[in-house]
């Protein structure tokens, strides 16, 4: 009979990409307003594309419940002038899964500490944490060119007691950037 060590829990966070270049649906700015052939040259398209990997928590339980975290960076790069917007949501379902069992986003709307048995986000690396909703959640808004890649860190954690099966939880988190054209 195997033993299995109820201390640690793998959690894995799966990133899905939506890579975005911008042509339809993007305008040009009123005569006089618009930055002339910067970044993109005059008569080309704006360029925008995102990069993110996955993340992994070593996650341990205690009896009180304990938090654990890991960090991962999304990376946007873009030629519009204007900037873009980073979002953030779940695909499909908040909770994370293993084998049947799940361990639920956090219900905090904002930045507050995790309940037991809960995960979340942020951005600024505290323990304070955002559930993840199913819809899009603006995580950063960045206003001009980025050619070289803004990267935003966005730190995952847990709170696990012993109640909670061991297994390898896992959930996809999609991030989507959007360029700005006004």
């Amino acid at each position: 009979m195997k033993k299995v060590n109820k201390n640690y829990i793998p959690i894995f966070f799966a990133s899905a990409l939506m890579p975005f270049v911008a042509s339809s649906g993007v305008f040009a700015q009123p005569y006089g307003t618009g930055a002339y052939d910067a970044n993109v040259p005059y008569g080309n398209q704006t360029s925008i594309t995102i990069s993110a990997g996955n993340v992994s928590i070593a996650a341990t339980a205690s009896n009180t419940g304990q938090l654990s975290t890991a960090s991962g960076n999304v990376v946007v790069t873009s030629t519009d002038v204007v900037g873009y917007k980073l979002y953030i949501s779940a695909i499909g379902s908040t909770s994370l899964t293993a084998s049947g069992a799940t361990i639920p986003a956090s219900g905090n709307v904002t930045a507050a500490a995790l309940s037991t048995n809960t995960w979340g986000y942020n951005t600024d690396a505290s323990t304070n944490f955002i559930g993840l909703t199913t819809t899009n959640t603006l995580l950063k808004s960045f206003t001009g060119p980025t050619t070289t890649g803004d990267t935003t860190a966005v730190t995952y954690g847990v709170k696990l007691d012993f109640s909670k099966q061991a297994g390898s939880y896992s959930t996809t988190v999609l991030y989507t950037a959007a360029p700005q054209t006004t």
